[in-house]
């Protein structure tokens, strides 16, 4: 084919999911000639699975894309239907937003934001081919023939790789609903030098929501007062849509079980891995033989549509065994199918193969991100988007990278362990994977992170100053709580009212608020000042003061971890050579090449006395020993 001149960029992003539209900003907002392609304009911030943002550990991830200047929290804070705070009976480590969003309004608007965005080009084209020279990425082949030249490309391609869909005995190529795939691209990567791995993920069906029966449903309602995802939002207020909870019957599990024979997955038509957590109806009947039902929700997927979700029955039977088995649910004797559920199967890279940047280590110049390194879910593929977006400039710029390390940020829990542990499965982040969790909390992310990326130059200068105050009115009011005491005389009526034990002599705010039960509006009546405080400022407070012994507490236990990510490895070091180490690690570090010791106390197959073999080496080196 004969290519022609299509023009030079800085920085092409190829595909325009959430972690392309993440990079593609990012990468325009720092001043790049920027170029966003994707196989179809429909697919820009496309919902291909739930139509949500947020949940337990990804709702994480969307205030720390905020926190460091993303779009992801900004464009559902517009477009929310529904939100709602999880896990508030447990401690705030753990309190994750989720919002129900409308997924077309969802599009809409991010494709709107790119479209308006200085810098940004946004074209649809298939991506067929890398420019590679000299072993740099130089830009990419289109099928329409056009050749876009760049200093860097950032790959965010999806599901879209050599992807399959299947249902049933029927399987045919294709991506997610009813979108091409691309063929070519793959072999090319493999070609250059990059590992390609096989995964799978599935969708359910969504039914017409006429053909519900409500009433035999339990409602489930948002929070009346509206968390923003956004920093720069308030409480935003919206009539909100509700969703609906329902369950499997014995007689689901019946159909199911007399039809396992024909999914895709048990008929061995499929060769890939499927992510473990979240499981088609099919799996949770073969692995949880002991349960008659399953809980399922019902989500609306948008104002102006009677499409419904059906959380919790993704799987990959034949279209009419779909029927019978939606039709046995309770609430749904009815229901009509308006998309089949279906399994995709695609082509990904072997994450392992990435730097911490997200720089592949094959190809020069190249960047990845999103479900293309294995993950899975919107979160976390915009977390990874806006990473190699704003990488890729730095690259360019001859700047230092934003490398984010588990201490700092749920971000870093994630590209770590990616790169550094690799996945077998695709990859979702929850917040038992975060050993800081504590430190990490999603209502402490612009705290953490906004200074990064200001120092960065993604966080302008009104979000800046925003940060800047807050500061100042938290420590200012942490002083004030320490200063104000109340006497018994007054505090005591009002802790009998809570069933709070009563006090012998006055007790300062501060040490009143240490208390489980004792909240702002415990003592409001008796602190007037508390009432023209915001509200992110007060739950700042409070949980600083509840839980400032754990806290200090896992502050020295990253002051240990960081004596270990300090430790630098330099990348000239020859691995083989050091005669000590076992022969699995040797190969695990040299496949890896991790920046430090800390990084490299991570990689399964490197045990504790590999780590102190490498310690000793890495003295003796820095001591100038002429036998290392």
């Amino acid at each position: 084919m004969n290519f022609y001149n299509g023009g030079s960029y800085d920085v092409v992003v190829v595909g325009a999911g959430h972690a392309g539209c993440e990079a593609g900003l990012a990468a325009a907002r720092l001043g790049l000639k920027t170029l966003v392609l994707t196989i179809s304009l429909e697919s820009v911030a496309m919902m291909a699975c739930n139509p949500s943002i947020g949940g337990t550990g990804k709702g994480h991830l969307v205030r720390e894309v905020d926190a460091l200047g993303g779009e992801m929290g900004l464009n559902i804070d517009k477009t929310f239907i529904q939100s709602k705070m999880l896990n508030t009976g447990k401690g705030p480590a753990v309190h994750s937003l989720r919002a129900q969003a409308d997924k077309l309004q969802y599009h809409l608007q991010m494709k709107q934001t790119l479209e308006n965005q200085v810098n940004l080009t946004l074209k649809q084209g298939d991506v067929i081919d890398l420019m590679v020279e000299e072993g740099k990425a130089s830009g990419v082949k289109t099928r329409n023939g056009a050749e876009y030249h760049a200093k860097a490309v950032i790959l965010a391609t999806g599901v879209y790789l050599k992807s399959r869909i299947f249902m049933g005995e029927v399987n045919y190529p294709g991506g997610p609903d009813g979108l091409a795939t691309t063929q070519e691209l793959p072999d090319n990567l493999r070609s250059y030098g990059c590992n390609m791995r096989r995964f799978k993920t599935g969708t359910p069906a969504r039914i017409h929501g006429d053909f519900v029966d409500y009433e035999k449903m339990t409602e489930q309602m948002g929070d009346e007062e509206n968390t923003p995802f956004s920093f720069m939002n308030q409480a935003l207020k919206i009539d909100q849509i509700s969703c609906w909870l329902t369950r499997t019957t014995e007689d689901t599990k019946f159909i199911i079980e007399e039809n396992i024979h024909r999914s895709s997955m048990y008929r061995g038509d499929m060769e890939s891995v499927g992510p473990r957590y979240c499981p088609s109806i099919e799996d949770k009947i073969v692995r949880f033989t002991d349960k008659a039902t399953h809980q399922l929700f019902l989500e609306p997927e948008g104002v102006h549509t009677k499409e419904m979700y059906l959380q919790g029955m993704s799987s990959s039977l034949p279209e009419e065994v779909q029927v019978a088995m939606i039709r046995s649910v309770t609430g749904l004797e009815k229901a009509e199918i308006m998309r089949p559920a279906y399994a995709i199967e695609y082509d990904c890279i072997d994450p392992t193969d990435l730097q911490l940047s997200l720089e592949t280590k094959a190809i020069e110049n190249l960047f990845s991100a999103g479900q293309f390194n294995g993950s899975s879910g919107y979160e976390e593929a915009a977390a990874q988007g806006l990473v190699a977006g704003i990488n890729a400039s730095m690259k360019i710029k001859n700047k230092d990278p934003l490398i984010l390390d588990r201490s700092e940020a749920y971000i870093g829990v994630l590209i770590d362990d990616l790169v550094t542990k690799g996945t077998n499965e695709p990859y979702r982040m929850m917040t038992s994977r975060a050993e800081y969790r504590l430190v990490l909390r999603q209502d402490n992310a612009d705290l953490r992170l906004t200074q990064k990326g200001y120092d960065f130059g993604l966080v302008q200068q009104e979000r800046y100053q925003r940060l800047l105050v807050k500061r100042e009115e938290i420590e200012q009011e942490l002083q004030r709580l320490k200063k104000k005491k109340v006497t018994a005389r007054e505090l005591n009526p009002i802790l009998d009212t809570i069933g709070s034990s009563e006090v012998d002599t006055s007790l300062s705010l501060y040490d009143l608020l240490k208390r489980p039960e004792i909240n702002y509006k415990v003592i409001e009546p008796l602190y007037a000042e508390s009432k023209d405080l915001m509200q992110d400022v007060k739950s700042q407070c409070e949980v600083i003061i509840k839980y400032d012994g754990y806290i200090k507490k896992q502050l020295r236990q990253i002051e240990q971890f960081k004596k270990l990510e300090n430790k630098r490895i330099p990348d000239d070091v020859v691995y083989e050579r050091i005669d000590s180490l076992r022969t699995e690690a040797k190969q695990k570090l040299k496949s890896i090449r991790p920046h430090s010791v800390g990084q490299a106390s991570r990689i399964s197959g490197v045990s504790p006395a590999d780590i102190s073999v490498l310690l000793v080496y890495l003295e003796q080196r820095k001591r100038g020993n002429k036998n290392v």
